[in-house]
């Protein structure tokens, strides 16, 4: 009775079910679509993981480690509103958000740079692992980061339980053999982890069965020794094995007791060895091979190493297999037992020295002297590597040169008393390479003497080395010279940071001299990652400042004669720091300094009289131009040396009000605002006749009077186109030394005159930065004419080719012509001013930089007046771009006028520029620049 109303009613069920089921389906593939679409379109993700600097770092003593990331969005005006991070003590349960050691929770802020650890205190030897997720300002989450990890090193005294060991030998045998140090011990059980702690008084390699440790050189590097040393953290886990092992190191003299100008001994005049070997076997249990009383020790194949006069390889003398557990060392002696302070044993802060480019010979040329010498074509720093079978008792030598002189012979007389060469004692034995170890050159030509017959080139090679700092900056341009200086600018730098900033790589100098370095040091960091490499520096800085607040002329200080602080030079303990704090935004850097910035203009006070720095020596505005040695036309560009310190006196207050105001120092910034107004008071009635005058009527004390604003505004301007017009006196040439030549360009940008800026860049007659390049230069030079026009060579008691100062130019071609700056507020580029400055007849610039946040860009073409600028500004940062001489009107991208673009915050006229705020992404923008002044 209910059958045909029951089918009825399933029927009508069926259908409805089936529409809703079809409505559903079609529903979820739209949510489907909506879902992956956008999400694929909004991917926010962390990637860029560091910290203190490094990724994964092992062996680290800083007690609240700073995190570091990156983020990347394909939603353009990206900011991050919160971040959580998460510490654990093993990847796997940090994965799974299990037994954390630390976590923030959900912490509103858009801080992706120096995330400070806030969790418990940290422990000796420990991994912790760590990992970050973020949110945006569009609603989205990322996944949590990948897992990356830090390692502390020994953070006590206390957990030094190796003790240090040196040789019988007598001490002061510098240029003597390098001491080899050995031991073998048993590992019953299988090992889990192993770490090794090594350092050593002179520099050191280190072997685990017959394999070297590490791919570090020059190890423990430089630092002020009888104050802080370094030591090393290994992991060598997989360089051990069950049953008998062997280790051992082998000792050079470098920069403990080797010769640095003319002293040797300067730390202490005996080698020495501490190593400590931790392992933890997989069930837990632990073993420690320490240097201490039962190694030995014996004499190797570098029978004399030094880093001005090179090495002395001699294979007879080669112990083999000395680093293995089958070697037999009855001959060995003893080691001597060595006192030292484990106090003073420090982690690295800076990057290790690593071999980096490999050079294949560019020409083999027989000299009109009939020398066999080899062009690599770049002047770099490092070594030559060769691979040849000799005879018995054959001896090879390598000899290097920055340049071949005028008749085309090999010529190595500005390397003063420095020999650099190589000699490797062959016992004929099967095919191998022979490198050194404990020295390095700067040299382009290698001359080689005793090879015996045709040198084949194909199986040499020269290696560079320097601090492993990564690449940041790049910039090229339409300009083929201008592109070489970029590239002669970055391997001066390559060649002189070699764990510390060297003046030359050459020479029997190759000390940290202040002065370049301070007037380096904004270029530095376009072109590579020199936080940390300056972090450590600095701490040596204000290790060997003086009581009374002097800073020595070279860092670490090894001149203890030096009397006094000096302009320009000393003032590296301002400049560096401040520098280092708008490039980075590092600011635990700036408050470490402080103390000693504080001191150095303390020191300038004290012995100033009535705000006068006008006594004691100073080097003034070093290697600036002189027409002849003896010049009687009065050309030469002499600055008043107590102008430049005054100068600098007011530079380095400024800095100290400015780092005040940042760390909240209140009463700093007053004290230092009123000196500075008294510092100013006393330039103008000392230096400065009524008319706006100064009594140097150089390029320099011009120079330097604008940009560190010394004169009243309504002063400036004139004494600016006194500046221009004392360019024009000298056929547009500059004159500038180390200290006026960093602030050239700038100052001409400044007060109007970027045609004048342009013309000296591109001048290519001596003196100017394009004269060394149409002369073969490679890098930078120490003297504007180290070869002069008719191809004679300059005295050679001064005139290196490897001189980085002078490369100072290319903060200028970075921040102005390519445009990328950083904020003084917002630093580290957390805001970015991307302000182009077209000129110099160029058609093209295009410059990267890769920040804190990720990579900034800006390209511009110009093609008759049509100006195309491409922009990238990264995830979590904003951007001012600034286009000269724009309308509003004028400017598209693509298509669309620019104020239809989704990303622009905000749009304004300054003048003749048009500045855009914008947020994260890229840009293509186009205008007629003609038309947009026509329009105006």
């Amino acid at each position: 009775m209910n059958g045909p109303s029951h089918s009825k009613n399933n029927k009508a069920l069926y259908i409805r079910f089936n529409k809703c089921f079809m409505q559903a389906r079609w529903l979820f593939t739209l949510m489907i679509l909506t879902a992956t679409i956008p999400a694929f379109a909004q991917t926010l993700a962390v990637n860029g993981l560091t910290c203190e600097y490094q990724r994964n770092p092992v062996g680290i003593d800083i007690m609240r480690p700073r995190f570091s990331w990156k983020l990347t969005s394909s939603q353009r005006n990206t900011m991050q509103t919160a971040y959580e991070l998460r510490v654990g003590s093993s990847a796997e349960a940090l994965a799974q958000g299990k037994d954390l050691v630390y976590q923030t929770g959900k912490v509103s802020s858009d801080r992706s740079t120096f995330v400070e650890y806030e969790g418990p205190q940290l422990r000796s030897r420990m991994r912790y692992f760590w990992q970050v997720r973020v949110w945006d300002d569009h609603g989205n989450t990322s996944a949590w980061s990948p897992v990356n990890y830090w390692e502390m090193a020994l953070l006590d005294a206390a957990d030094w339980t190796a003790k240090w060991i040196g040789t019988p030998n007598p001490a002061d045998t510098v240029n003597g053999p390098s001491p080899l140090f050995r031991t073998t011990f048993n590992l019953s059980k299988p090992v889990r982890s192993a770490r090794l702690y090594i350092t050593s008084h002179g520099v050191y390699e280190c072997f685990i069965n017959g394999r070297r440790v590490g791919n570090d050189h020059f190890t423990p590097g430089w630092t002020s020794y009888k104050n802080r040393l370094q030591y090393q953290t290994y992991d060598v886990t997989t360089l051990l094995t069950s049953g008998t092992n062997a280790t051992g190191a082998v000792l050079g003299d470098g920069w403990y007791r080797g010769q640095l100008e003319k002293w040797k001994n300067i730390y202490g005049k005996e080698l020495a060895l501490l190593y400590q070997l931790e392992i933890t076997h997989t069930d837990g249990s632990k073993t420690t091979i320490n240097s201490d009383g039962k190694w030995k020790t014996s004499e190797g194949a570098i029978r004399s190493s030094s880093f001005y006069d090179g090495e002395v390889y001699d294979t007879r003398f080669e112990k083999k297999g000395w680093d293995l557990s089958t070697y037999n060392d009855k001959a060995w002696r003893p080691v001597k037992m060595m006192a030292a302070d484990q106090s003073k044993l420090i982690a690295p802060v800076g990057p290790p020295v690593k071999k980096h480019e490999v050079f294949h010979p560019a020409k083999l040329i027989i000299t009109p002297q009939k020398d066999t010498v080899i062009d690599f074509g770049q002047n770099l720093v490092g070594w030559v590597t060769l691979k040849m079978k000799g005879r018995p008792n054959q001896i090879i030598k390598l000899e290097h040169a920055e340049v071949l002189d005028k008749a085309g012979n090999f010529y190595t007389l500005n390397l003063r008393g420095a020999k650099c060469q190589n000699k490797f004692v062959l016992k004929g034995d099967a095919e191998r390479t022979y490198e050194p170890h404990f020295t390095y050159q700067g040299f382009r030509y290698v001359r080689i003497k005793g090879y015996g017959g045709k040198v084949d080139t194909s199986k040499i090679r020269a290696v560079a080395l320097y601090s492993d700092m990564a690449p940041t900056g790049t910039l090229v341009t339409s300009n083929p010279l201008l592109n070489q200086l970029q590239h002669n600018i970055q391997w001066g730098q390559k060649g002189n940071f070699v764990d510390v900033p060297t003046d030359c790589p050459q020479r029997d100098e190759r000390l940290g001299w202040t002065g370049d370095a301070q007037a380096f040091s904004r270029t530095a960091a376009y072109n590579m990652n020199v936080n940390g490499f300056f972090s450590k520096w600095l701490k040596d800085l204000s290790i060997d400042q003086r009581e009374d607040g002097a800073v020595p002329w070279t860092i670490p200080n090894m001149m203890p004669k030096t009397s006094a602080g000096v302009a320009g030079w000393s003032d590296v303990s301002t400049i560096v720091p401040w520098n280092m704090y708008l490039v980075y935004g590092d600011k635990r850097l700036l408050e470490q300094q402080y103390a000693s910035m504080k001191a150095w203009v303390g020191y300038i006070q004290s012995v100033s009289v009535d705000n006068l720095w006008n006594t004691g020596f100073q080097f003034g505005d070093w290697c600036f131009y002189s027409p002849s040695p003896t010049d009687d036309s009065g050309k030469a560009a002499v600055t008043d040396k107590t102008l430049i310190a005054e100068a600098f006196y007011a530079h380095s207050t400024q800095i100290m009000i400015d780092a005040a105001r940042v760390l909240g120092k209140d009463d700093d910034v007053k004290r230092y605002s009123d000196l500075l107004k008294e510092i100013k008071k006393a330039f103008m009635k000392e230096y400065v006749t009524p008319n706006g005058r100064t009594v140097s009527s150089t390029q320099t004390a011009y120079l330097l009077a604008l940009q560190f604003d010394l004169l009243p505004e309504d002063q400036r301007q004139q004494l600016a186109d006194r500046l221009v017009k004392n360019i024009s006196d000298y056929g547009n040439h500059l004159t500038t030394g180390f200290l006026g030549t960093p602030y050239l360009c700038h100052v001409l940008t400044r007060f109007g005159h970027d045609d004048i800026a342009y013309t000296l860049l591109l001048q290519d007659t001596y003196p100017s930065w394009l004269y060394p390049v149409k002369k073969g230069a490679t890098t930078i030079w120490e003297r504007w004419d180290g070869i002069k026009a008719n191809g004679d060579l300059q005295d050679p008691s001064m005139n290196s080719f490897n001189h980085y100062s002078y490369g100072a130019i290319g903060d200028w071609m970075y921040r102005v012509m390519a445009g990328i700056n950083t904020d003084d507020v917002r630093t580290g580029y957390k805001r970015i001013t991307i302000a182009p400055h077209p000129g110099g007849n160029l058609k093209m610039v295009n410059a990267q930089l890769e920040t804190g946040y990720g990579q900034v860009s800006s390209k511009w073409t110009l093609n008759g007046d049509v100006m195309n600028l491409t922009v990238t500004v990264p995830v979590n940062t904003t951007a001012l771009i600034v286009l000269p001489k724009a309308a509003q009107v004028a400017v598209t991208e693509g298509d669309r006028p620019v104020k239809e673009v989704d990303a622009i915050r905000d749009i304004k006229k300054d003048g003749q520029d048009l500045k855009l705020e914008v947020g994260s992404g890229t840009y293509n923008l186009k205008y007629n620049m003609a038309r947009s002044m026509a329009g105006m």
